[in-house]
């Protein structure tokens, strides 16, 4: 499990304990590390996508 992935997880975990428990401070926190994960995603997806133009561009000139 990546990162983002155990972020989100524990996000969720601790969104849900806090709306159970009435403590908004932790039900904040939970959704403070699942917005962490959703931008770790996003940055991880431009860069791939940076990467693959890239490597286009270097096929194109090789021809």
């Amino acid at each position: 499990m990546g990162e983002s992935a155990m972020d989100k997880a524990k996000g969720k975990a601790k969104e849900m304990a806090g709306k159970a428990t009435g403590n908004e401070r932790m039900k904040s926190e939970g959704k403070v590390d699942q917005a962490k994960s959703k931008a770790r995603d996003a940055v991880k997806d431009t860069r791939d996508k940076a990467d693959g133009a890239r490597d286009s561009l270097r096929d194109d000139d090789r021809r």
